[in-house]
């Protein structure tokens, strides 16, 4: 394992964790409002960038070589950091569909995935990763 790729992907962790952290603190929290539901997105937004980034270190640091987030999902599966390949796929275009969209309906429907879907896998690669550090 390279010294310098190991560390760089321990420091982008530590980015992560701060985004994983505020998702966490609001995901149970009641969402009444448009502006609420643009918070808790944006806030996934901010968590799954930061995740294929960090599983892309990560697997450079493995000596796997990594283009873009979805070959980082599969490789990251691959090797058994992600428990669900699928779940990140889907993660992954909903993520590019809401940057790109806003409707309210597609708003709603996205923090209840948020909350019940892709909140439960960043919580499985965030444990996975912990203990490594």
């Amino acid at each position: 394992m390279d010294h310098l790729k190991d560390v760089r992907w321990r420091q982008r962790f530590v980015n992560f964790e701060k985004a994983y952290h505020l998702l966490k603190q609001y995901i149970d929290k009641p969402i009444e409002t448009e502006l609420e539901r643009a918070g808790i997105i944006q806030l996934f937004q901010i968590s799954f960038e930061l995740s294929w980034e960090l599983m892309k270190d990560y697997l450079e640091a493995q000596e796997l070589r990594v283009k873009s987030p979805r070959e980082a999902i599969k490789q990251a599966y691959q090797i058994g950091l992600l428990d669900d390949g699928h779940i990140w796929i889907d993660a992954l275009s909903d993520r590019n569909l809401t940057v790109h969209t806003y409707d309210e309906k597609l708003a709603e429907k996205m923090v209840r995935d948020i909350a019940q879907t892709y909140y439960p896998q960043l919580k499985k690669l965030y444990d996975k990763l912990v203990k490594e550090l």
